[in-house]
């Protein structure tokens, strides 16, 4: 079963949660979520849900902007731009 309480529910009772297996929280005045609270027994999968979201973020941010590393580290300052063009669609569009 889920619930969503009001900020002020949970502060004042947070024996709430117990009967849940996850309770969103809400912002009652504006309708907003601000949090979740989820119960032991699912709080491992959602751990693990969290931390592979947030590496593939990274991931991808990283592989974003690896195309311009050797540019900065100045590995490509004797190269004219058509054979950094062409290196570069080498490398990455195999």
């Amino acid at each position: 079963m889920t619930a969503r309480v009001g900020v002020r529910e949970i502060t004042r009772n947070f024996n709430i949660v117990e009967n849940y297996e996850y309770v969103e929280i809400e912002d009652k005045k504006n309708h907003i979520l601000k949090g979740l609270f989820v119960t032991a027994e699912y709080a491992e999968d959602v751990k693990e849900f969290l931390d592979k979201k947030i590496a593939d973020r990274k991931k991808a941010r990283l592989d974003n902007i690896l195309p311009y590393v050797g540019m900065v580290s100045g590995a490509f300052k004797d190269y004219t731009s058509q054979e950094i063009k062409a290196l570069k669609a080498e490398k990455y569009n195999g």
